[in-house]
């Protein structure tokens, strides 16, 4: 909202290129995730009203919280067929938030998968005034 670090968006970007999990699972990093952290970087926003569907969380907009989820972000975005790189935190890192080439935000927490929204802005929305988010749903499997 009217600031640019870029500089702060570029380090987040050298600290997850050059981390590999003990796996060797590896972040993408691309433009979209990179504007995202320049423009709304280490901010922390915590909602002022009751939620409309549900509670409003805090959203920490800081990449490095996604450090260790490399494999967990790479599935998603294999699920996606897109590259997913780490945005931020919901409330105290009960949920981790992703965005991917497009700018669509997720959030991956322990009951799923949710899209919050087509860009940051739609996905900041969602979450401070408390919308239900949709559900990403799994493909239907095949037999065996």
């Amino acid at each position: 909202p009217g600031r640019w670090d870029i500089r702060q968006a570029e380090e987040w970007a050298d600290a997850l290129r050059a981390h590999t999990s003990p796996a060797g699972h590896r972040h993408a990093v691309f433009p979209a995730a990179v504007e995202a952290w320049a423009e709304f970087g280490a901010l922390h926003i915590t909602a002022s009203a009751p939620g409309r569907q549900i509670a409003p969380v805090a959203i920490r907009i800081d990449p490095l919280h996604g450090l260790h989820l490399a494999r967990t972000l790479g599935d998603l975005g294999r699920a996606l067929e897109t590259e997913v790189a780490p945005l931020g935190v919901e409330g105290d890192e009960q949920a981790v938030l992703a965005i991917d080439t497009e700018g669509r935000v997720f959030s991956i927490d322990h009951t799923g998968d949710w899209f919050l929204g087509q860009d940051i802005d739609e996905a900041l929305t969602t979450l401070v005034t408390g919308a239900q988010p949709a559900r990403l749903s799994s493909p239907p499997q095949s037999g065996p």
